[in-house]
């Protein structure tokens, strides 16, 4: 039973706060929806994980943030806890904003996190955000469809749960939609996949886009085929939180990109011209 659903002589009821799943989008700060802005403001709590970006986590008071996600350590906050913390916060009467990359509900388990709220009583709201599936190429000179090269477009999770016996993504299945294929948090399993789809049939000439650190100041694209993608993302040193977009529409940013502005730098030509390291970032279990 919800908040919602609970008798007005429920003394608790009024006590008890309200958990906003809150979507970021895929990190510029104004990319976020007016209300996902106001919320923030408004909130007691702020439950985030890194994806949010630096610009968007920065607008928050420290003491009113609390990191849920994963550190450069490799430490990382169990599911539970998130999940136990945003209904002791809101039993306590707080306003907590569970703040999300991208949309909450494109891999960003605010599934998980809405059932868990309604079993334990917890009046909730969902805010969608921009999710960096479409938000992600699109800021790159990439649409994910184009009615020239397809009429379908994927989104797949490069990340699943570690418990599964085996994958649930059918990566032959995907191959012969012949559409755009979009994979998050996919950049270490790069090799796995692009190799299934070879083996599906998939033309090894398909041209593929990675794109780090999407809408972020920072934001690099590498661009390959599916034969060489894995190389190029090596010799670009990309790195997490990045996605990959697989298709025929990968390979108009080629076409655009130098009127395309704020569109990212090429990473193949940062690190010829630059061998600068770059900092370290976690890839999250989240948009």
């Amino acid at each position: 039973m919800t908040g919602a659903d609970r008798g007005t002589d429920d003394p608790d009821a009024e006590s008890v706060g309200t958990v906003h799943l809150v979507g970021s989008g895929p990190g510029d700060p104004e990319l976020l929806t007016m209300k996902a802005a106001r919320l923030i403001d408004e909130a007691d709590v702020v439950l985030h994980d890194k994806l949010p970006g630096p610009e968007i986590l920065g607008m928050i008071p420290a003491d009113k943030r609390e990191d849920v996600g994963k550190r450069a350590d490799g430490e990382w906050t169990p599911q539970e806890y998130t999940n136990a913390r945003m209904v002791e916060l809101a039993r306590d009467g707080n306003d907590v904003v569970r703040l999300k990359g991208g949309d909450p509900f494109v891999f960003g388990r605010g599934g998980e996190e809405m059932e868990h709220l309604a079993e334990n009583g917890i009046p909730f709201d969902i805010v969608p955000g921009i999710t960096s599936a479409v938000g992600g190429p699109g800021s790159a000179g990439i649409p994910v469809t184009h009615r020239d090269y397809v009429s379908s477009v994927s989104f797949v999770t490069g990340h699943e749960d570690p418990t599964k016996d085996e994958s649930a993504v059918d990566w032959e299945a995907l191959a012969a939609t012949g559409g755009t294929l979009v994979v998050l948090m996919g950049v270490g399993k790069l090799p796995l996949y692009t190799s299934e789809l070879r083996d599906a049939g998939m033309d090894p000439e398909t041209p593929v886009a990675l794109i780090e650190r999407a809408t972020w100041p920072e934001m690099r694209v590498a661009t390959g085929t599916l034969d060489t993608i894995v190389d190029v993302r090596d010799e670009a040193d990309i790195e997490p939180p990045a996605i990959t977009v697989i298709g025929e529409v990968a390979g108009v940013r080629d076409r655009v990109k130098s009127f395309l502005r704020d569109g990212g730098i090429d990473a193949l030509a940062e690190t010829v011209a630059n061998d600068t390291p770059k900092s370290n970032a976690s890839e999250e279990s989240s948009e």
